[in-house]
């Protein structure tokens, strides 16, 4: 049986990271972004960790494997693989599906790296989009109270006490003292509906 240094010396061999060509960079980045939705500055990051990873490991430079990034950020916004935009766009209404204010999805965009003018764009096409002509922040604070039962959702009759937490719940969540009001002080769903 072996003991735990020969494992973690077999398992050290295993995540040798390889070394950084325009190819591997490329065969990567696929890889990524068939699996996740990102940003370029977001695949730029990632991209530059394994870069890291390489070059420390390898003794190489890590500024000549930036400039292969480049080139392949580039390439891929031109061919519409990298669309900011687009993910911005994406990401703020799924954000917004699960009860997120505008303050969190421009936060969450921004760790992402997406631009201010994308996020703004993205805030916008989310008010076009309720052709219910339901305000976005009061229609993601009723999701959010639904999903948490808080308000008129909750499954116990609120107490003075109760009300407070959840009117800190959802300012905690990004929402404004009189949206939060509004969704919390609701007596019942139909209320809701009614504040539309």
């Amino acid at each position: 049986m072996k003991d735990r240094e020969e494992l973690k010396v077999e398992r050290q061999k295993k995540r040798t990271p390889r070394k950084v060509t325009a190819k591997y960079l490329d065969n990567a980045a696929l890889y990524y972004l068939s699996r996740y939705a990102t940003s370029a500055k977001n695949l730029r990051r990632v991209m530059m960790r394994k870069m890291q990873l390489s070059a420390s490991h390898h003794g190489t430079d890590p500024e000549d494997g930036a400039a292969l990034l480049d080139a392949m950020i580039a390439r891929f916004l031109d061919s519409a693989l990298l669309d900011d935009a687009a993910y911005a766009r994406t990401k703020a209404a799924g954000l917004h599906r699960r009860g997120n204010s505008a303050r969190v999805i421009r936060g969450k965009l921004s760790q992402k790296g997406v631009g201010n003018d994308d996020i703004s764009a993205a805030l916008d096409a989310l008010r076009d989009d309720l052709t219910d002509g339901l305000n976005p922040e009061l229609a993601a604070a009723i999701t959010l109270a639904r999903r948490r039962r808080l308000g008129p959702f909750a499954t116990k009759p609120p107490t003075e006490d109760t009300r407070e937490k959840h009117l800190a719940a959802l300012a905690r969540a990004g929402f404004s003292y009189d949206i939060a009001r509004r969704v919390i002080d609701a007596k019942c769903e139909e209320d809701l509906e009614q504040l539309t």
